[in-house]
């Protein structure tokens, strides 16, 4: 009963909502800390630095092992991708970073620590797990911009080589500068240029334009926004189907319940009994 009770207060310190803010504020305060460290400091700064970067190892592992304890199956807390990563993390992070050899290994350990926010924040896994699951159709948007900055450059550099050999001298430089069209960088100098020469060269820009920066951008958001409407949607089963399981539990009928419920059986089958008694003797 005692570890019963003790892990009852752990799951209770893990739902907690004050505890989760508190959380993430470390977080945010570790990142903080890590870009405090990138400027130059006096030495009293300095060991106040290292001082809450082990407070901060401290508490992340003394989290981790709260969310540990709080899981009734211990095994399935590593089947969770976020606990394990959160793990990794925590873990990694007690590097020293005092070792000369390890400095560096632990700098950037500690900067990725703020990644913690999206184990933490369910709205942002949802955001991670849209992106990660739309990449295989992503993929194919693509392939399909690249053959488009494929055909464009070959007729850039076919047309524009003798005006410009910097910016079309071949189809690899041609790629940079249809790259920096796409992204409006000074997109009209490289236009007008041409322009002097070819007349209705803006036509090969605008198209470009059109093609990547318009179409191939609208079909990626529109490919995005697609996987995290379905994300969202499962989310929301998956915590309605939550609610439900704990609605049941919490109308889970007592002892005292039960009893009396035994009770009216045994005078059921009390009054069966005497009916068929009686029918028996007629």
């Amino acid at each position: 009963m005692n570890a019963l009770s003790l892990q009852a207060k752990f799951i209770r310190i893990r739902s907690n909502k004050l505890f989760e803010i508190f959380v993430i504020s470390v977080i945010i305060f570790s990142a903080l800390l890590v870009g405090a460290k990138t400027y130059e400091m006096s030495p009293t700064m300095y060991h106040l630095t290292q001082f809450l970067d082990w407070f901060i190892s401290a508490f992340f592992l003394t989290e981790i092992t709260i969310r540990f304890l709080a899981e009734e199956r211990k095994k399935d807390f590593f089947k969770n991708f976020w606990n394990v990563f959160d793990t990794l993390i925590v873990i990694v992070s007690l590097i020293p970073a005092e070792d000369a050899d390890l400095a560096v290994i632990a700098r950037l350990v500690r900067v990725f620590r703020v990644l913690r926010m999206i184990s933490i924040i369910p709205e942002l896994r949802i955001l991670l797990v849209s992106l990660v699951k739309a990449l295989p159709q992503l993929g194919y948007v693509m392939l399909l911009m690249f053959i488009i900055f494929y055909i464009y450059a070959a007729i850039g550099s076919t047309l524009f080589e003798n005006i410009n050999p910097d910016l079309w001298g071949d189809i690899a430089i041609s790629l940079l500068t249809l790259f920096r069209v796409m992204t409006f960088e000074d997109w009209t100098d490289v236009m007008y240029e041409t322009m002097e020469v070819y007349p209705l060269s803006w036509v090969f820009y605008l198209t470009f334009i059109f093609f990547t920066a318009f179409a191939f951008l609208n079909m990626v958001i529109g490919i995005v926004v697609s996987v995290m409407e379905q994300e969202n949607e499962l989310a929301r089963k998956q915590k309605a189907k939550e609610d439900a399981a704990e609605h049941d539990l919490e109308e889970e009928p007592t002892l005292s319940d039960l009893l009396v419920h035994i009770k009216g059986l045994q005078q059921q089958v009390e009054q069966l009994g005497a009916q068929t008694t009686k029918q028996e003797k007629k």
